[in-house]
């Protein structure tokens, strides 16, 4: 057996390629934008204001001299 491997030449086969990727990522910026809307709102709130009117008024009770007398006579 030692003989046949002498008389047999050596031989190299290549398969077909095989594809290895190695990926290399990169920082991309990319600009997001947020449009932000402000409203101001503006609300009436009741707010009491209280005020006082004043009227004077003289009330005469008359005295103990016009109790029980009739008047025009």
């Amino acid at each position: 057996m030692s003989e046949c491997h002498n008389k047999c030449p050596e031989q190299t086969v290549f398969d077909p390629p095989t594809s290895v990727y190695q990926d290399y990522y990169h920082p991309q910026v990319v600009n997001v934008l947020h449009p932000v809307e402000i409203i101001r709102r503006h609300h009436c709130v009741p707010m009491p204001n209280h005020q006082y009117c004043f009227s004077v008024k003289d009330v005469y009770c008359g005295g103990p001299e016009l109790r029980g007398k009739k008047r025009g006579r």
